[in-house]
């Protein structure tokens, strides 16, 4: 397995994932993110006691305490991530969230040393621009949408309100986590270890939200009512297995690359959950779908 067919492979289940992440999001749920919070840490511990056992169980427990840096930084941004698909469509929230790939791109060429040929410059450059865009076209519609209706425009579509703070918030979170990761893969541990610390720690994290809800607001959890967040869970878990061993190769690239996850999520908001694509957009999607084909074909 390639670094360019691990990362296809995480841009694929982490866009379904977003999709299922929208369609499980009930906006009049205060602790709907949390619900997620519980259903991916459970489907995590159960992905990170498969790796061990696969290790022979050959694995130092410390080394959660050793990434709990980068941890921290990825369940902190996938949180705020969360609680944002409450208030925006995730054809607005994914683009702009997935920017994270290009700044983590960005201090892995300045601070790590890394560096990209011409061709994977132009590539990079391109999603950047591409995911950015459909974001802004994205929130400009439903602008111009509430003006025709003749309704005040909903403070949660303005750039800088308090809705689109939480795709930049995951934006900035996620790059720093990105960023330690690749450093903690390039010097302190495999990518076999660094995939189970983070896994376990999702699960610790979702043993708390539990017992908060089930303990201290006495929130019930019933299977089918979890089924949208149980798939986005499985999903989430699966997209992290290809993750690692992509971002274990040239970050500078595979970041920016994996951040496309968005255009798969785009694509499945506007099938499964009927949310409008316009012609600028389709652009910027192909846009983006060329960018993952030179890097591809540059590999």
């Amino acid at each position: 397995m390639t670094w360019y067919t691990a990362a296809i492979g995480s841009i694929l289940l982490w866009g379904i994932a977003d999709a299922f992440y929208k369609k499980g999001t009930d906006p009049n749920d205060r602790y709907s993110h949390l619900r997620i919070v519980v259903m991916v840490g459970l489907a995590m511990g159960i992905q990170a006691f498969f790796e061990l056992y696969k290790m022979g169980w050959q694995y130092d427990f410390f080394n959660i305490v050793k990434y709990l840096p980068v941890s921290i930084m990825y369940i902190l941004s996938m949180t705020i991530g969360y609680v944002g698909l409450r208030y925006l469509e995730v054809s607005i929230n994914s683009p702009v969230s997935n920017t994270s790939g290009a700044v983590a791109g960005l201090l892995a060429f300045l601070v790590l040393g890394k560096r990209m040929n011409g061709w994977q410059l132009l590539a990079v450059s391109m999603i950047t621009v591409g995911l950015v865009a459909i974001g802004v076209v994205q929130r400009n519609l439903a602008e111009e949408e509430q003006k025709k209706q003749g309704v005040a425009i909903d403070r949660k579509y303005k750039l800088g309100a308090l809705a689109l703070a939480f795709p930049i918030l995951y934006a900035v979170i996620d790059a720093l986590g990105t960023f330690l990761d690749d450093v903690y893969l390039t010097k302190l541990m495999s990518p076999e270890e660094a995939l189970v610390s983070y896994e376990l720690t999702f699960l610790l994290c979702a043993v708390a939200a539990f017992i908060y809800l089930a303990g201290f607001k006495k929130s019930k959890f019933k299977l089918y009512n979890e089924r949208d967040r149980i798939l986005a869970a499985i999903f989430e878990t699966a997209g992290q297995y290809f993750y690692v061993f992509a971002l274990d190769t040239n970050s500078v690239i595979v970041a920016p690359m994996i951040g496309c996850y968005s255009i798969v999520s785009v694509i499945l908001g506007r099938i499964f959950l009927k949310e409008q694509l316009t012609k600028a957009q389709y652009f910027f999607i192909a846009l983006v779908m060329l960018g993952i084909f030179i890097l591809g074909f540059f590999e």
